[in-house]
């Protein structure tokens, strides 16, 4: 990365306009694309626990394709897309927020590393560092998961009821279900209050929040890394056509799908152990709040869960459990919706000036 490059990031370049579109369109073609994988996610990591018996008899899938044909089988197309109204509905807004506030906090703290460095150097050198990078992007992904966890938090909590409500209520012998996702989110706010409903917010920040810190950590570096071998072969091909920079939505198509293929499937294996804890947390309010009689909790806390599971379900295997079926739904929905974001918030910048 240029010193240019690090003074100035590609995004301050766009209007917000652009990037709310870019990252709206990014966000509904991501889910669409992927929706199923993230169901077979879900109940992939709900099975052997609690949740994921029915009448005592342990349910389990051989891996995430297998699940998607089970339910498929036994539950129909509608099963595979539980949930799916309150992630296009919540989901693109949040999806907006999310991308919309990393550019945001990535330049703003850039910029304040920036000023900071020219004024304290006695060269004047503002370039970031490095190891300066790191921190920017890292902490910025952070900072954009809790702010759009706002909306994350009460549009995961319907989806994943969803996703898994079936096995609920056999496990509990209750007929109820949710028939779409806002009487899901009606019920569980009746039942559990606004609180129940956020009540997992820092499970949920605890799960995705490393994961936005490594992917964009990843994704950034790998940019980085595709703009100098883009830079290097206009520079010996055509030095003609060479300009001071590239805009991300200007690498080609295949670079920005292995940059965020590459960084999802990364930060999704190393942070699946704590989406399984928030996974079964969120699930195990849903099922002691739709029992007639409070029941008890099987997990207290996250670390309860994760040290729960290690014991009881084979140790770093069962922490990683599902893992394969993230890695499968996360590495297609970031490289959808990133590479979208980029192509699609220089197309609107292009149509609209």
């Amino acid at each position: 990365m240029t010193s240019k490059d690090s003074q100035a990031p590609q995004s301050l370049q766009m209007p917000p306009f652009h990037d709310v579109m870019g990252s709206a369109t990014a966000g509904i073609i991501s889910r669409i694309l992927t929706h199923p994988l993230d169901t077979a996610k879900a109940r992939l990591q709900a099975t052997n626990s609690s949740i994921g018996a029915v009448n005592n008899n342990k349910i389990s899938f051989r891996g995430p394709i297998d699940a998607i044909v089970q339910t498929y089988r036994k539950e129909g197309i509608r099963a595979l897309y539980g949930g799916f109204g309150a992630v296009i509905i919540g989901g693109t807004p949040g999806t907006v927020l999310y991308l919309t506030g990393y550019a945001f906090f990535r330049d703003s703290i850039t910029s304040l590393v920036s000023t900071w460095k020219r004024s304290s150097d006695v060269t004047n050198n503002s370039k970031v560092s490095r190891g300066q990078e790191f921190q920017v992007h890292f902490s910025s992904g952070i900072l954009a998961e809790a702010f759009a966890c706002i909306i994350y938090v009460p549009v995961d909590v319907v989806k994943e009821r969803m996703q898994v409500q079936q096995r609920i209520n056999a496990e509990i012998k209750n007929n109820h279900h949710y028939q779409g996702s806002w009487d899901a989110l009606r019920s569980i706010a009746r039942t559990e209050g606004l609180r129940g409903i956020y009540k997992g917010y820092w499970a949920t920040l605890a799960s995705f929040g490393p994961f936005s810190a490594l992917y964009f950590v990843f994704y950034e570096r790998f940019k980085a890394f595709s703009r100098e071998r883009v830079q290097n072969t206009l520079a010996y091909d055509a030095p003609q056509t060479l300009t001071d920079k590239i805009d991300d939505g200007n690498l080609p198509f295949l670079h920005l799908v292995a940059c965020s293929a590459g960084a999802g499937a990364l930060a999704s294996w190393l942070t699946s152990p704590l989406d399984m804890a928030k996974l079964r947390l969120q699930v195990q309010r849903g099922r002691i709040a739709a029992m007639p009689t409070p029941g008890r909790y099987q997990y207290k806390g996250m670390l309860d869960c994760l040290r729960n599971v290690y014991i009881n379900e084979g140790g770093l295997r069962g922490l990683f459990r599902g893992a394969g079926a993230r890695v499968m739904h996360v590495v297609p929905a970031t490289a959808v919706t990133m590479t979208s974001y980029e192509k699609c918030r220089t197309f609107y910048a292009n149509a609209f000036g």
